[in-house]
């Protein structure tokens, strides 16, 4: 499993400047879940009483290395229980990107794991990453929003633990791409 240990506690800004690489969701069945992200950037002005954030989650703390030595603080949504990886997402307009509260979703599984994951009710564009248990970038890709059946379904880089869903594009500015490691923690996002 990713290291969910005691790294330092971020404060500030959550994003940082980094690679490529893009994202979705999936169940700890196999089956698709669903999952959304933030519109594109040309999308995301919406009024404030129209964003939508995700609700019934803890924000963790977290941080990604890239290869070339860069190293990221974010904030990220936590989805641990079975429901919470279904739910994801679904039906947010907003993961906190605008005002800094947290760039994404962390899904995590208690043991490796490979499967699908859909976009099910899911309306923004989503890039999803995912990473085996030491922590270590396994792929990504982008998925495609879908308020109707039938819908994608994405499979999984095999045996990872960890998937992390970002607004469509927004992987490289959080240092996620080849050779990136992820140190997910069990602690909380700090406020400036």
């Amino acid at each position: 499993m990713v290291v969910v240990g005691a790294a330092a506690v971020m404060s500030g800004v959550w994003a940082c400047a980094g690679d490529d690489s893009d994202a979705r969701d999936v169940n700890p069945q196999g089956t698709a879940l669903t999952s959304a992200s933030t519109l594109p950037p040309e999308t995301t002005q919406a009024p404030s009483s129209d964003l939508v954030r995700p609700e019934g989650f803890e924000r963790v703390a977290a941080t990604i290395a890239a290869a070339d030595g860069t190293v990221c603080e974010v904030c990220l949504w936590l989805a641990e229980t079975g429901d919470q990886r279904s739910r994801g997402l679904m039906g947010v307009t907003d993961v906190g990107t605008s005002d800094g509260t947290a760039e994404g979703m962390a899904f995590v599984y208690p043991r490796p794991h490979t499967g699908t994951f859909w976009m099910k009710n899911t309306l923004l564009p989503l890039s999803i990453a995912f990473f085996a248990e030491s922590g270590e970038y396994l792929s990504s890709f982008d998925m495609e929003p879908c308020t109707a059946e039938p819908c994608a379904t994405y499979p999984t880089a095999p045996d990872f633990t960890v998937a992390i869903e970002v607004p469509q594009g927004n992987l490289p500015s959080l240092a996620i791409a080849e050779g990136s490691n992820l140190d997910l923690t069990s602690l909380p996002c700090t406020e400036n």
